[in-house]
């Protein structure tokens, strides 16, 4: 066993500072810039919060699994509900396929870096399932309550793995990655679904809280790969600060790993796929 692989199953999570060229992270903040420049913010206004416990009737979001759409941070809506802020720093994440449907996503998440990185953590068959570029906007960047990620991406057995990128430095002050070291051996608490009603609500599994004493701070650069175990509690702050702190995450799930129907990211006409290179 390596000891990358022995870290990460210690720790519940690697960082892996320099895993990508700064060039590399340059072309994807400007993939997403023409991607905002195209997006209307008038025909949709969905915001993205992790402070809402349930989530009322949103098509938009609910049918993201297998397209490219766009959410807002809370802050970046006035009283009168129009934007307080430009429709680029309005932005809180782009979600949730575009590794499969935007050939500059497609290059960067599929390498053979990345594929061996996968194999030397252990995962057998790993499928890419979802992937957000996440702004964290200076002053309006929400918090991210600490969470779980297989709460939202639960499969059985519990197989989700989060891979993190750094596309600019990340630091305690713009709103860098918390994490709880060891955390991910507490055990699955809930699961969030849809309800059956054209909403969602979580499952408690656990009534036991959700352990976050002794988290740390995972202040990178620009180009870290920050790999996260699917049942690590981890967290960021709201970013206060005149700098964003953009991000680029996947996560990957094993292909013969049972997923619910009532998990809230469906794929219907989106078949997921591996590591291998679009022209594989």
């Amino acid at each position: 066993m390596s000891e990358r692989r022995d870290a990460f199953q210690r720790d519940g999570f690697l960082v892996l500072s320099g895993f990508v060229s700064v060039e590399a992270c340059l072309a994807l903040k400007r993939r997403a810039e023409e991607l905002v420049a195209a997006f209307d913010p008038e025909a949709h206004r969905s915001i993205f919060t992790t402070h809402e416990q349930t989530r009322t009737s949103d098509d938009y979001f609910l049918e993201s699994g297998d397209k490219i759409r766009f959410f807002l941070e809370e802050g970046a809506i006035g009283p009168d509900g129009r934007l307080r802020v430009p429709k680029e720093r309005a932005l809180n994440k782009i979600g949730h396929a575009m590794h499969d449907l935007d050939p500059v996503f497609d290059r960067f998440s599929r390498t053979p870096e990345l594929a061996a990185l996968a194999t030397e953590l252990g995962l057998s068959r790993p499928v890419l399932l979802q992937s957000m570029y996440i702004f964290k906007q200076p002053h309006i960047g929400g918090e991210v309550v600490c969470h779980q990620d297989a709460t939202f991406l639960y499969t059985e057995p519990v197989t989700v793995t989060g891979l993190w990128f750094a596309l600019e430095d990340a630091t305690i002050e713009n709103g860098c990655l918390w994490a709880v070291p060891g955390g991910h051996r507490q055990g699955l608490k809930k699961r969030f679904l849809r309800d059956g009603r054209g909403g969602t609500r979580f499952e408690v599994l656990d009534e036991a809280p959700l352990v976050e004493d002794g988290a740390i701070p995972l202040e990178v650069p620009a180009g870290t790969l920050v790999v996260l175990h699917g049942l690590l509690p981890h967290r960021s702050a709201e970013n206060r600060s005149d700098r964003s702190r953009h991000a680029y995450t996947m996560h990957v799930v094993e292909a013969d790993a049972y997923y619910p129907a009532d998990n809230w990211l469906q794929r219907p006409d989106l078949p997921l796929r591996g590591f291998q290179p679009p022209s594989a």
